[in-house]
């Protein structure tokens, strides 16, 4: 599971500078990066209500500077302009308010971006950048960037009411693609390549039925990533996309996968190159960053001291790690259960069933009869009934005879050779991905190490 790695940000260094009021809005704009006219921004209602628009950040300047700036240059006035981000623990009024505006004024324009649906105050990251327009302390206009493609303008009306609208740059999709030699892990090397957390899990849930990346992935192994990148009207890269390609070439597994989704479906899942796809009925493994602490099979109880058969695979991990569904299915149990302590069981198609036990708590939702889907969050790791330590103990069950998980073959997914119209879109697909490998040298060789590079279609 995806650890948590944010810290703090560094704060941004409060920016003033002279502006007339007949320039704000240009200069709003360019803040926010982007050329927009936002013609339904300066629109109030009937009732003389805030109203909210969004705006395609393609529209021409000149009509963008003549909209927004029309009712300002009556009044010509010099505005001061701040810029910070969010702190940790840190409320966006607060934000406001640092720069300089009001109380008042920072709640009410951002009462209008709430009210208007525009801004969830309960998904705020630090981070977050927020810039004011100010006449002393009274806030003129608030930009507030609320993701890497999508800007938020507030601006004040003469008769005080407050007008928002989404910004929302026109991305161009490119492709970037990395691959290097794996030194301590694919987690560091990929991110030392400019990969993102995203993308590093995408790569690992492609293999994640194949692969034990704590034990089976060694120094010198190979990887290969291709995955999207959104570029604005600038060309400045502002976020990344999913995972098209994902290669290992290692001593445990070498092999490949494309992302593509079938038009009778619209599913999106990883293929190989021959359109078989790499989910599994079961995951190989339910918990991710796990140490395999005991294996299937006779072993002495670390607590009672007999020799017995130890009938699941034990993973140790810290108090609270997520565990997942391995496979799709319904909960036929989900309680206390002896010493298994707080233990959860599924069952699942073809006399399968999982069992996953000493858990701490249960995951939302979790309750006999809960259908589930495979890597959905079941319960979080424990340590209740007779256990010596936090760990998941995970059991396979072949109707009513458990198996050994880690050795066990189990049935693939869909194989697009079935359908002859659906392999052959896959076939286009696969020829597209690898035009854009081939353009940025898709051939390991002895002298390869790193390669990383972009390419825009």
């Amino acid at each position: 599971m995806e650890q948590n790695t944010e810290t703090e940000p560094q704060k941004v260094p409060h920016s003033k500078r002279n502006l007339s009021q007949g320039l704000k809005s240009l200069a709003v704009l360019f803040v926010l990066g982007s050329a927009s006219a936002v013609a339904g921004l300066f629109m109030v209602d009937s009732t003389g209500q805030p109203t909210h628009g969004t705006a395609d950040a393609a529209t021409p300047l000149p009509l963008a500077v003549t909209l927004l700036s029309a009712r300002d240059m009556a009044q010509p006035k010099i505005l001061e302009h701040e810029s910070g981000t969010l702190k940790p623990r840190e409320t966006l009024t607060e934000l406001v308010v640092s720069l300089g505006a009001n109380h008042q004024d920072a709640n009410s324009a951002l009462q209008t971006l709430y009210l208007g649906d525009l801004l969830d105050a309960r998904r705020l990251r630090p981070g977050l950048k927020a810039e004011t327009y100010l006449d002393g302390d009274r806030l003129t206009a608030l930009s507030i960037r609320a993701e890497a493609d999508r800007s938020l303008l507030i601006t004040r009306d003469q008769d005080g009411t407050w007008e928002a609208t989404a910004l929302n740059a026109r991305l161009t999709p490119s492709y970037k693609r990395i691959a290097a030699s794996i030194n301590t892990s694919i987690y560091e090397t990929a991110r030392s390549l400019g990969a993102g957390d995203q993308q590093v899990v995408d790569f690992a849930n492609a293999f994640a039925y194949d692969v034990d990346f704590q034990r089976e992935i060694h120094p010198g192994d190979k990887f290969e990533i291709v995955y999207e990148t959104y570029v604005d009207e600038r060309g400045n890269a502002v976020k990344t996309g999913n995972v098209v390609f994902a290669s290992l070439d290692g001593q445990a597994l070498s092999r490949d996968f494309y992302r593509f989704t079938p038009s009778d479906d619209q599913t999106p899942d990883y293929y190989d190159s021959k359109g078989e796809s790499a989910t599994k009925f079961l995951m190989k493994t339910p918990i991710n960053g796990a140490r395999l602490s005991s294996s299937f099979g006779t072993r002495r109880h670390p607590i009672s001291g007999y020799t017995r058969q130890h009938k699941g695979t034990d993973f140790a991990a810290p108090t609270g790690t997520p565990i997942f569904a391995a496979g799709n299915g319904v909960v036929v149990r989900a309680n206390r259960y002896g010493s298994f302590g707080n233990y959860v069981k599924i069952k699942h198609a073809n006399g399968y069933e999982t069992a996953y036990a000493h858990l701490s708590r249960f995951g939302k939702g979790i309750r006999a009869g809960t259908r589930v889907r495979q890597g959905d969050v079941i319960a979080y790791v424990g340590t209740t009934g007779a256990s010596t330590g936090p760990h998941l103990h995970y059991e396979v069950h072949i109707k009513g005879v458990a198996v050994n998980a880690m050795a066990l073959k189990l049935p693939t997914g869909r194989k697009l050779a079935e359908s002859p119209a659906i392999l052959e879109e896959f076939a286009e697909k696969k020829a597209e991905i690898d035009h854009i490998r081939a353009e940025s040298g898709a051939e390991f060789n002895q002298a390869l190490l790193v390669s990383a590079t972009t390419h825009q279609p």
